[in-house]
């Protein structure tokens, strides 16, 4: 056994080690300042330059043109859920297509926020749900009936629980109606067109830095549709005007995020380099689940299996009491193998292989995988 952790975690999950080594040599005495960076102003010079580097990499990371802004945000991504029908609705109605248990939570929230929720006009609708085939695969285009005159199409593109993505790569929007996108838990695991988009969302806890920040890129048209008696906190166009700060905002989570930018762009190579190892993770991990004779099964189609969060079973036919669940959580533990447990809503297994697992840590959970269906199988 190794003293090494290889930490699985759905959220908050790993950071890149790199990361990690930065901010615990810099906690004390940042910058050679003699003060953390937790105990600066976030009016003053030294915070101003942290957050432009962090935004400036950002837009590199991702191609961000200048029609759009980066809002660095508190309350989740749950936050956005009403968040953004308050700001893009603009007494229109919205479209919505439910994959998973986090598009579906987007969903309710946003119908309680719209004004006219007896009107068809401007409802929040539901246009696609694969919820019939309990959240295991994509939805068929002729079954997605769109409105051309919709405020905005809602989709989440990974389904952190259920497991099932889309690859934004594929997507193409109607020509007037904006693409609004919960990217929390595969934002920054591969290169995409912001373009297509409106509105992207994310909370951080996956692939950005640690929790309590929240990151919204918003096309710059789409401001100023909030109505006049939105709280500022919660209006883009304020929050823009305002770079983020109407508030204090969440310092130190957005020096973090600024590490992991820089560590994507300067060690990593960029998100070309970092779809290519994310690729092989999930290939590996896939590949062994599959070729187990059914002792592991992963129920998602295989064309929308998501690279970032691979849910699993033990054969219930192997398991009929749920024992063995419990003795692969208990030896996983103890080759220190942690967060592999399913979320609670629908239980069985999860590996999530954000961008700082390695693959050799993914090496390691296979042949662990191998070595218990061959005790237990």
């Amino acid at each position: 056994m190794t003293n090494k952790i290889y930490n699985f975690s759905a959220g908050p999950s790993k950071l890149p080690e790199a990361v990690v080594e930065i901010a615990k040599n810099e906690l004390s005495n940042w910058h050679g300042k003699g003060f953390s960076i937790m105990e600066i102003s976030h009016r003053g010079k030294d915070f101003g330059e942290v957050l432009a580097k962090s935004k400036q990499d950002l837009r590199n990371l991702l191609g961000i043109s200048d029609n759009f802004e980066i809002l660095f945000l508190q309350g989740g991504a749950t936050q956005q859920f009403s968040q953004i029908p308050i700001n893009m609705l603009g007494g229109r109605s919205a479209d919505y297509v439910i994959t998973g248990a986090w598009s579906e939570k987007s969903f309710n929230e946003a119908k309680k926020v719209s004004y006219y929720k007896n009107d068809p006009e401007h409802q929040i609708r539901l246009v696609a749900s694969t919820q019939n085939s309990n959240f295991t695969k994509l939805p068929e285009i002729s079954e997605i009936k769109l409105n051309p005159y919709a405020a905005y199409l809602h989709l989440c593109t990974n389904e952190t629980i259920h497991g099932v993505e889309i690859d934004p790569n594929r997507l193409t929007p109607l020509p007037n109606v904006p693409l609004i996108a919960d990217m929390s838990s595969h934002i920054l695991s591969r290169p995409f067109d912001i373009e297509k988009f409106g509105l992207v969302y994310a909370g951080a806890q996956k692939n950005i830095g640690p929790a309590g920040l929240t990151l919204v890129i918003v096309r710059k048209d789409l401001l100023g549709l909030a109505d006049l008696n939105t709280p500022k906190t919660w209006d883009y166009a304020q929050l823009a005007e305002n770079d983020s700060m109407i508030n204090t905002p969440p310092t130190f989570a957005i020096y973090m995020a600024g590490l992991v930018f820089d560590w994507l762009l300067n060690t990593c190579g960029g998100l070309e380099n970092i779809s290519k190892i994310n690729k092989q993770k999930a290939d590996l991990l896939y590949q062994n689940i599959d070729n187990s004779g059914d002792f592991y099964i992963n129920s998602v189609q295989k064309d929308c299996r998501s690279q970032m969060n691979v849910p699993f079973i033990i054969n219930k036919n192997v398991d009929k009491n749920g024992e063995l669940l419990q003795k692969f959580l208990a030896e996983a533990e103890q080759n220190n193998l942690v967060g592999l447990k399913g979320h609670k809503s629908v239980g069985g297994l999860r590996a999530s292989l954000y961008n700082a697992v390695t693959l050799e840590e993914v090496k390691v959970l296979c042949d662990f995988l191998q070595e218990f269906q061959r005790k237990f199988g």
